[in-house]
């Protein structure tokens, strides 16, 4: 019987795994599930992650006890690179596959990277179909987009884990069906998210489940942004929650996570209820440091982790991002609603953060305010953080407003 090392975060993500590991158990495949988070797992796993930091020469409650996310992801991407090849030669397993986004990409990818050429890999992220160049290398690692976010379980996510279980199985030489499964009709919320603007996602994606709604989450990468545009203007949703515009940073300023002038249009178009924000647009994405342009060397960096590079957008960039996003959300047609967090609008745009700056967020704020004169577009501001729980409830209440 051939093993699946089945590799994530198990202690942010636990139903999402079970259900990948029941997929191929199903299929008559051996699990070996390997724990890459921070905390404690939320299920038993075979290889933990004071097993990986040790590797590396770390301890996983020091590690814990930093809260420092690129460290953290430098360690355990470390510790895998060197304890993976070594349970492949042991036997512990014969192909590896695994789910994330770009932290969860960047911690697994280097230690498949260290398996033979030939030895089933597959990883499916939120940043597959951008440039995989820096996670897949001179490997045959196969990457698939997640299509939405790698967090919890709906009608797209089970779809996209099952067609890849299937694939490594039959890169494996199992052969097998999976039986269809009824899924609920609940009916359907798009919400946009980024690492830095996950606590008020997995937030208000709380609460509106609590409310008889499903929510299929995006990561803010630029296909996520697209991929969202594309079903909501299909006809998938009721309601839109696009806390995370980000993507228009990349597009202004000319980072790799740019999602195309059309982001932001499909709701409005489609009079689909919405409310919306500007998470994380204290940032500018690039990949790894070296490959920042030369244009921007003396600007303000953050390490997200070993393949991305956050730059802060300035006060003349948070203008123009106020600009462009007043133009788009003028259009309405249909009441909707502008939210603005004055403590700050990401993770790390708050006090005693890296990116923390009132000036520029002040700026971005004040452009908003003066340049959205439609009268159907009501602003909010509120004194939170975006990542409060304050922030989050209040965006998801006003959306179930909105739609009913």
């Amino acid at each position: 019987m051939k093993t699946l090392a089945i590799a994530g975060t198990f202690d942010t993500k636990g139903e999402e795994f079970l259900y990948v590991k029941k997929l191929a158990t199903d299929l008559g495949l051996k699990t070996c599930m390997i724990n890459t988070g921070v905390f404690e797992s939320k299920f038993s796993a075979d290889v933990s992650n004071t097993e990986i930091a040790s590797a590396a020469g770390y301890d996983i409650q020091a590690i814990a006890r930093k809260k420092d996310r690129a460290l953290a992801t430098e360690v355990l991407a470390t510790g895998m690179r060197i304890l993976i090849p070594k349970l492949y030669a042991a036997g512990q397993f014969d192909g590896i596959i695994s789910f994330g986004g770009s932290g969860g990409t960047s911690l697994v990818t280097p230690a498949m990277r260290e398996l033979p050429i030939g030895v089933p890999k597959v990883m499916v992220s939120t940043m597959a179909s951008g440039n995989v160049a820096q996670y897949v290398g001179t490997s045959d690692i196969v990457m698939m987009p997640s299509i939405v976010d790698v967090a919890g379980l709906n009608k797209i996510s089970k779809t996209i884990f099952k067609n890849a279980i299937l694939a490594i199985a039959g890169m494996l030489g199992v052969s097998g069906e999976l039986s269809s499964e009824i899924v609920g009709n609940k009916p359907l919320i798009a919400a946009s998210m980024f690492g830095v603007t996950t606590p008020c996602i997995d937030m208000a994606k709380h609460y509106l489940e609590d409310h008889g709604y499903e929510v299929l989450v995006f990561h803010a990468t630029g296909t996520g942004g697209k991929t969202m545009e594309k079903l909501i203007d299909a006809g998938f949703f009721v309601g839109v929650l696009d806390l995370t515009t980000t993507e228009w940073c990349d597009e202004l300023v000319g980072g790799v996570l740019a999602a195309g002038s059309h982001r932001c249009e499909a709701a409005i178009e489609n009079e689909i209820p919405q409310v919306v924000s500007v998470g994380a647009c204290d940032m500018v994405n690039f990949g790894p440091l070296s490959t920042v342009p030369e244009k921007f060397a003396d600007r303000q960096f953050y390490q997200h982790n070993p393949t991305v590079t956050l730059m802060r957008t300035t006060v003349e960039e948070n203008t123009a991002i106020g600009t462009k996003l007043a133009e788009k959300w003028n259009l309405a047609q249909t009441e909707m609603t502008v939210m603005l967090p004055e403590k700050g609008v990401s993770m790390i745009d708050a006090q005693g953060q890296p990116f923390a700056g009132v000036t520029e967020r002040t700026a971005l704020f004040n452009t908003l305010e003066t340049d959205l004169t439609n009268p159907k577009v009501k602003v909010i501001r509120l004194p939170n953080n975006i990542n409060d729980t304050v922030f989050a409830e209040t965006a998801a209440r006003e959306l179930i407003s909105l739609i009913k």
